[in-house]
């Protein structure tokens, strides 16, 4: 039966980078976001008191239900260790922690003005093709995106808070938090983190030939790209695409750089 481990933490962050490298070893089964956070979340609110029927449901056959959907989403990989990808899997450490005691969770993480300058960037090279982040609108300006993206229901806002919830809760000793720019500048030094955060032998991971493929995914999305993996581990310098006041707003979001905001003494690369 496989172990499981989780990849979570902000989008446009370095996730799928990090899953396309994990994969790499054979012993590891990694991808971009799966869709077992959302069955999840639903089998759960399907067993809770809103059905007439849960009075025949307690919490041991919550656990082995939600359990089973691990073990049978993943029935066909032969790998011995998981890592299932969602930003959502901050938000439930609890669960995670009963589930899986064993189980740590790698939360990517980036400067919050340029997650927002790399969805502007993809946004902006599919001009004629709108994308679901924004549920296909065609109206809208770089600030009304950013606003939305931001807000606590938003694909950053969400995740933001979730990961503040994480790295601020009871589990936060399961909680390591990668940066983006750690592993795009010393990926040797950010895998070498992960493998003993996670007490796995190291494994000589490929930096010059990565392969990772989401084209079909993406363009039902209404946006190309959004998962592409460049085939070599490289940070990209480049000038920002937004508006200087409007990445002012997000330049102090960066909670896990500043000292003293650390009480649990997460684990940062």
């Amino acid at each position: 039966m496989a172990r499981f481990h989780f990849i979570s933490g902000l989008p446009r962050s370095g996730s799928t980078l990090l899953a396309a490298l994990l994969k790499q070893n054979p012993r590891f089964h990694a991808g971009m976001s799966s869709p077992v956070a959302g069955m999840f979340a639903a089998m759960m609110g399907e067993m809770s008191e809103r059905n007439e029927f849960s009075v025949f449901i307690d919490d041991a056959a919550r656990q082995r239900v939600a359990r089973g959907l691990f073990d049978n989403f993943y029935a066909d990989s032969e790998a011995e260790i998981v890592f299932d990808t969602s930003r959502s899997w901050c938000a439930r450490l609890p669960a995670v922690a009963e589930l899986f005691p064993e189980s740590r969770v790698i939360a990517c993480v980036r400067d919050m003005p340029w997650i927002i300058d790399s969805i502007e960037r993809v946004i902006r090279s599919n001009a004629f093709s709108p994308s679901s982040i924004f549920n296909f609108s065609t109206g809208g300006t770089v600030y009304s995106r950013a606003n939305g993206l931001a807000s606590s229901d938003g694909m950053i806002g969400y995740a933001y808070d979730a990961l503040r919830e994480a790295y601020y809760g009871p589990h936060a000793d399961r909680l390591l938090l990668l940066r983006y720019e750690t592993l795009t500048t010393h990926p040797k030094q950010a895998l070498a983190a992960v493998y003993d955060f996670i007490g796995e032998p190291a494994f000589a991971h490929d930096f010059e030939h990565i392969q990772f493929d989401a084209e079909t995914f993406d363009r039902r999305a209404g946006t190309p790209g959004l998962h592409t993996v460049r085939p070599r581990v490289a940070a990209e310098k480049r000038q920002s695409v937004l508006p200087p006041d409007l990445a002012a707003r997000f330049e102090r979001d960066a909670f896990w750089n500043q000292q003293g905001l650390n009480p649990r003494g997460v684990r940062i690369v």
